[in-house]
């Protein structure tokens, strides 16, 4: 596949389902996700830039029966109803030992495994990097034309003990995936303006 050498604008209708219209959903409809869409989001979601293109994100999908249930048990009371809602729960996860694969996601560095030795760094890495592929990753939902719900109210540590105690990966967040349901969203809460948030130099 040859490069691309000029880049456009997306049009105004995927604008808005990235952006303008797109909101946080708080229910979901009972329509399912295929295993073929789910591979689609991993797929448009690791062609997003990390770091040394170390691709630290791992994706746990959740559907129903005793892997939801085990995952509620892990998610706040007030988020409860609408994770029980979504046909699909992602479990967003930073994998530690990402540096194990580097051989893999960065073959032209053949010493880019030992620059992690340190675990502190390596850690650190891994979440910061985690946590940029968990944008590409709601992106990629929402361009697949489902709603995205992601949450930080959830026991990390009893959900790393329950889902990954023999890995190295550790969560991050959790994202409800779906289409929306009834009465799905707020209004969208004030933005920050160019003036308060950002600079030209």
């Amino acid at each position: 596949m040859s490069e691309p050498t000029t880049l456009h604008p997306v049009n105004d209708d995927a604008m808005r389902a990235l952006f303008l219209d797109a909101r946080t959903a708080r229910s979901f409809a009972d329509a399912p996700i295929s295993d073929a869409e789910l591979h689609r989001i991993h797929e448009l979601t690791m062609l997003g830039p990390t770091s040394m293109n170390l691709q630290s994100l791992r994706i746990v999908f959740v559907r129903a029966g005793e892997a939801k249930d085990r995952l509620l048990t892990h998610v706040a009371d007030g988020n409860k109803e609408k994770a029980a809602s979504a046909p699909v729960n992602a479990i967003l996860a930073a994998d530690i030992d990402f540096h194990d694969s580097l051989h893999i996601t960065n073959p032209h560095s053949p010493n880019a495994r030992d620059s992690f030795a340190d675990v502190e760094r390596r850690t650190n890495m891994a979440r910061n990097q985690a946590w940029l592929a968990a944008g590409y990753f709601m992106m990629a939902v929402r361009a697949l034309g489902y709603a995205v719900g992601p949450m930080g109210g959830f026991k990390a540590s009893a959900l790393d003990a329950d889902f990954f105690s023999e890995s190295s990966w550790r969560s991050i967040c959790v994202v409800n995936i779906g289409k929306p349901g009834e009465n799905p969203w707020r209004e969208r809460a004030p933005r920050l303006s160019f003036e308060q948030s950002a600079l030209i130099l």
